[in-house]
């Protein structure tokens, strides 16, 4: 049974992310006494972003915080998954009852999702729950030991552990590190763009809406660059990513894309493609890719201070892991932080100290596997046109309509990383690690 509310803990989340929502609603539910408390730079909330795919590993999650229901109605949900030559002539792989296969191997879904839809509705859990949302409120240092947070405007706010989730670019990282941690160019960039059915126009418009309210996932894949595109906000929206090689300035990470320069940069691709490139008139976005090397921890030795999502391990996005880790991450912690009794001050501080060893434990070495399978899929998605590049194509062809074994080059398929990415239960694996070596 929960303690009584003034025994609870007092949980400070920096960022309203996916990864200090899900560490919120998480720790919320797991013991309700507990106080948290979620601090975002942001004066609104509002649907930024595009579209993420949320893996049976992360709808897993919404149906134990009680979204799915919610959600299922604004998702996309792919009943097939392709993948081909970027020029539209080959198909490589595809898997035509993907979302039977996904229910049937883990017991959850595949779903494509406005990111702005999944904030929204996590933020709104939170809030059910008793979390309280302080907007405009930027963390400028947190004392480690104390777990009290200053903010820019001089506030300061106390409590008894403090979660780091402001993303790539955090300054608190460093300073809990103690040395710069700078985000490190991959060199590749993306180009999101989102098209609106209300928004076709011209003789393809027909065409390209029936393609659009058909749930599928489909890839690209050519030299040095892949695409992805897919259905989202309940086959309203069409979200496709161009990736390929990073020519932005070094200083710049982001800017508006030029429609031109775009077009012609993927004019021998799919005429699929081309079509949906006809119809741009604005809105097109390139964005550096960056990463971080391994950092030596994630949370103090105390307990008191945590760092999940973006801010301690990004990722390339080409395994849609980025936003199902960070849910994870808050899974893990919320579940684990839900265990700990405020009630005994010395055996609390025992017990935050399990936390940040389980936790670590869980997710350092999970996270740093799946930073490196995404740079092993751009390797195998992203081969210059030759002897390697035919030998892929050929292994992947011949295994159209088998049952698939060992290694393949698209993990999205890989019976060997798909069940690693896929099967993995963040409450499950967390009981374990509790049950293991309870406090």
């Amino acid at each position: 049974m929960a303690d009584q509310p003034e025994d609870g803990l007092h949980l400070i989340v920096i960022g309203a992310g996916l990864a200090g929502l899900a560490a919120a609603l998480s720790t919320k539910l797991a013991n309700p006494s507990h106080k948290v408390t979620i601090l975002e730079t942001v004066k609104e909330l509002q649907e930024v972003g595009a579209g993420i795919q949320v893996t049976p590993n992360g709808t897993r999650l919404l149906a134990a915080w009680g979204l799915a229901d919610i959600l299922r109605s604004q998702a996309s949900i792919p009943t097939s998954l392709s993948v081909q030559r970027y020029d539209g002539t080959k198909l490589l792989a595809h898997e035509p009852n993907f979302q039977e296969s996904m229910m049937q191997r883990y017991g959850h879904g595949f779903w494509d999702l406005h990111r702005g839809d999944l904030q929204r509705a996590m933020a709104n859990r939170c809030l059910s729950l008793g979390a309280t949302l302080q907007l405009n409120s930027r963390a400028t240092s947190v004392d480690f030991d104390t777990a009290t947070v200053t903010l820019s405007d001089g506030r300061v706010v106390e409590g008894d552990v403090v979660l780091l989730t402001d993303g790539l670019w955090s300054t608190i990282r460093s300073q809990f590190v103690g040395k710069p941690t700078p985000a490190i160019l991959t060199g590749d960039l993306a180009y999101r763009i989102t098209l609106s059915l209300d928004d076709l126009s011209g003789p393809d418009a027909e065409f390209l809406t029936e393609f659009v309210k058909t749930p599928r996932v489909n890839f690209w894949v050519g030299p040095n660059t892949h695409a992805v595109g897919y259905s989202i906000s309940a086959y309203t929206i069409y979200n496709l990513v161009f990736l390929c090689p990073d020519d932005l300035p070094l200083e710049v990470t982001k800017q508006e894309g030029d429609l031109n320069e775009m077009r012609e940069l993927f004019k021998d691709w799919d005429p699929l493609l081309q079509k949906f490139l006809g119809q741009l008139k604005t809105g097109v976005h390139k964005w550096k890719l960056m990463w971080l090397e391994s950092l030596p921890k994630w949370a103090n030795e105390e307990g008191t201070f945590y760092m999940a999502g973006d801010c301690c391990h990004p990722m390339l996005p080409y395994l849609a892991q980025g936003a199902n880790s960070s849910l994870e991450d808050g899974a893990v912690l919320g579940h684990l932080l839900g265990k700990v009794n405020k009630k005994d001050q010395n055996g609390r501080k025992e017990q935050l100290k399990r936390v940040a060893e389980i936790y670590q434990k869980l997710r350092m070495e999970r996270g740093r596997q799946i930073q490196l399978e995404t740079f092993k899929q751009r390797d195998d998605f992203h081969m210059e046109d030759g002897e390697q590049q035919e030998k892929r194509d050929e292994l992947m062809m011949s295994q159209l309509g088998k049952e698939l074994k060992g290694a393949f080059p698209s993990r999205w398929t890989c019976p060997e990383i798909q069940p690693f990415l896929y099967g993995y239960d963040a409450y499950k694996e967390a009981e374990r690690a509790y049950q293991e070596n309870p406090f």
